[in-house]
C-alpha cells in the first residue's frame, strides 16, 4: 500500500496532460498512487492515459462514459483512495519536485494539521506571480472570510480528517472554497510558505468563464462561516455583515455607516465566542473598514463626522486618508 494518492481530474488536456503527470512521477517522493479520471474526453487525452498507465504502475486511470465536472470526479477519487494522505493536483498544473516530500514530512510531523497547502506561482498569462497565502491556522480562519485561503491544486490532506465532508457542486465554479472552509471547523490547515505548485493560467480557467456563477457560491460560502458567530443568512443585515468582513467597493455613506456598526457587533460576538483569534479577527476588519471608507461614495461632513468621533477607526486611518477624507466630505 502506498503512502499517498494523487487524484488527478481531466477533461480534454491533451495540451498539458503530460507536463503534469510526469511532475508527479518525478517527483522526490515516490511512494504513491497517481488515480487520474478522465471525464468522457473527445481529444486524445485518453491515448495519452493508457500509455502513461503502460509506463508506470503507480498510474491508475478511470474513464468515464458521460461528463461529470471535476468535483464529482474528485469526490469520486477521494472514495477510492485506500490512503490516509491525498493530493490534488489539475491536469494543467505543475508540482514543483519536491512538493510531496515536503507535504508528507509536515504531516508526519504535526500529527494536529489536517489540511497542507503551499504557496503557488501562476505562469502563462499571469508570468511569475507568486500567491502567498496565509500559514498559520489561525491566521487562514480569518482570511477564508474574504477569499479561499489555500489553492485548491497545492492540497494535501488526511482523509481521516476529511470525514463526511465532500466537494458539493451547488457551490461549482468555488467547490474548493466551499470545502475547505467548512472543514477549518473540523481541523487545523497550514500552508508551506513556499512556492512548490506552477498554477497554469489561461481564458479557459473554469473561474474567469463563470463570474457570476463564482459571485453567487462564494456569497453563500461567505454567510455559511458567518455562523460561527450566529449570524444567519436570513439576518437582514446580512450584506452588512458581510461588507465587515469581506471587502466590498464604492459603498454609499449610509450603507458603509451599517457595515461599520454590523462590524462592531461581530468583534462583540466574537470576543465572546473567541472562535476567532481575537486580535487577527480585529485586525482584518479594521484593514477592511479601513480601506471601506476610502472607497466611499458621495462622502459628506455627516459621514466624516461619524467616521472620526463614532466609528472607532479614526485612529486607525492614516494621515494622508484623514486628510483626504476630510477634503471629499467637505466639497
Amino acid at each position: 500500500m502506498p503512502v499517498l494518492t494523487v487524484i488527478m481530474p481531466v477533461y480534454n488536456g491533451e495540451k498539458f496532460i503530460k507536463e503534469s503527470i510526469d511532475s508527479v512521477l518525478n517527483q522526490s517522493f515516490s511512494d504513491f498512487k497517481l488515480l487520474v479520471l478522465n471525464d468522457n474526453s473527445t481529444d486524445n487525452t485518453a491515448a495519452i492515459l493508457e500509455s502513461y498507465e503502460r509506463q508506470d504502475e503507480r498510474v491508475s486511470v478511470i474513464t468515464k462514459t458521460k461528463n461529470e465536472g471535476p468535483a464529482n470526479l474528485r469526490n469520486e477519487g477521494i472514495e477510492k483512495s485506500k490512503t490516509e494522505f491525498i493530493a490534488l493536483l489539475d491536469a494543467d498544473d505543475i508540482a514543483q519536485p519536491s512538493r510531496f516530500e515536503k507535504q508528507v514530512d509536515f504531516l508526519n510531523k504535526n500529527p494536529d494539521i489536517g489540511v497542507c497547502g503551499t504557496w503557488f506561482t501562476f505562469f502563462c498569462e499571469k508570468k511569475n506571480k507568486t500567491v502567498k497565502h496565509a500559514v498559520t491556522h489561525d491566521e487562514l480562519k480569518v482570511q477564508f472570510l474574504h477569499s479561499c485561503g489555500i489553492g485548491n491544486p497545492t492540497v494535501m490532506f488526511r482523509k481521516s480528517a476529511l470525514g463526511d465532508l465532500r466537494f458539493e457542486h451547488q457551490y461549482v465554479p468555488a467547490e474548493d472554497y466551499g470545502l475547505w472552509s467548512q472543514l477549518l471547523a473540523r481541523t487545523k490547515f497550514h500552508n508551506l510558505p513556499e512556492s512548490l505548485l506552477l498554477y497554469r493560467w489561461h481564458d479557459s480557467n473554469i473561474s474567469q468563464t463563470k463570474v457570476e456563477n463564482l459571485r453567487k457560491s462564494e456569497r453563500l460560502i461567505k454567510i455559511k462561516q458567518l455562523e460561527h458567530l450566529d449570524i444567519s443568512s436570513n439576518n437582514p443585515d446580512i450584506d452588512y455583515y458581510l461588507n465587515a468582513v469581506s471587502l466590498k467597493r464604492k459603498q454609499s455613506a449610509d450603507s458603509l455607516i451599517k457595515t461599520i456598526k454590523a462590524s462592531h457587533k461581530l468583534l462583540e460576538l466574537n470576543n465572546t465566542k473567541q472562535y476567532y483569534n481575537p486580535e487577527i479577527f480585529k485586525q482584518h476588519i479594521t484593514r477592511t473598514i479601513v480601506r471601506s471608507i476610502r472607497n466611499t461614495k458621495h462622502k459628506d461632513m455627516s459621514f466624516y463626522r461619524f467616521v472620526k468621533n463614532e466609528s472607532r477607526y479614526f485612529n486607525f486611518m492614516s494621515r494622508l486618508d484623514k486628510v483626504t477624507l476630510l477634503i471629499k466630505s467637505l466639497f
